[in-house]
């Protein structure tokens, strides 16, 4: 029986999501751990892979249960799970079609990113990015020239394995609440730290280092100004809608 689990997690405490070679402390191979001390040795599939120190709030994973949990409380899953697992929560489990695949028939996938301008205390820092933004409109203005649909190969992190670099993000949002700036991203999918990237533009050019045209020079894929990544902090893996 398939299930599809819709998990969140702390990833300051993990070297990312997906499985790598030279380490277990991965979201995956941590979920792993915790299956497999329940018989459960089915691979873990995810909607996405999220940087060292992204978190998520629903972050969606797909797995096979043996034939002896199939008569098991899908609950009661949960509960053991929870209870084996740090920083790492399980939020939904349920039962799926067999054909469903977490990552393959993800439609729209939803990322929010967090800054604080001022002052970031003890129990924030490992949850928003500290930056100053000293032109909101200008910030706002170069966010927004991020929707639609791009080539982004200017707006990924080198090391990215991907069969086309078109991405189209449907729709963008920022939202002021006090010392807080929240920025929203809804796409069809994302390259490799393009969020990181593309919110380290929007950021510089607040704050007078490029302009809005040379992101538009950037998205047309005609000079690279900027290469460097904001602070996976405040980056958060939202919602995945099918």
């Amino acid at each position: 029986m398939r299930v599809k689990a819709t998990i969140a997690y702390n990833g300051s405490y993990f070297d990312g999501f997906q499985k790598q070679k030279h380490t277990q402390n991965t979201i995956v191979s941590t979920i792993q751990q915790a299956l497999i001390s329940l018989g459960i040795t089915s691979k873990v599939v995810g909607s996405g892979r999220t940087d060292k120190g992204v978190h998520a709030t629903g972050q969606v994973i797909h797995f096979d249960l043996p034939y002896y949990w199939q008569n098991q409380s899908l609950e009661k899953l949960k509960k053991y799970l929870n209870q084996k697992l740090r920083y790492i929560e399980f939020k939904y489990i349920k039962s799926v079609d067999s054909s469903f695949h977490a990552q393959y028939m993800a439609k729209k996938r939803i990322y929010k990113y967090v800054i604080k301008e001022n002052r970031v205390n003890v129990f924030e820092k490992d949850f928003v990015s500290h930056y100053k933004i000293s032109d909101f409109t200008t910030f706002t203005k170069a966010i927004k020239l991020f929707e639609g649909e791009h080539d982004f190969a200017y707006f990924k992190k080198e090391g990215s394995l991907t069969s086309t670099t078109i991405r189209t993000i449907y729709k963008t949002k920022v939202v002021r609440k006090k010392d807080f700036i929240i920025c929203y991203f809804i796409a069809d999918g994302y390259l490799r730290s393009q969020i990181r990237m593309m919110m380290a533009a929007a950021i510089a050019a607040a704050n007078g280092k490029i302009t809005l045209n040379n992101i538009k020079e950037q998205l047309n894929c005609q000079k690279k100004h900027l290469q460097i990544l904001a602070s996976p902090n405040g980056l958060y893996l939202v919602k995945i809608i099918y």
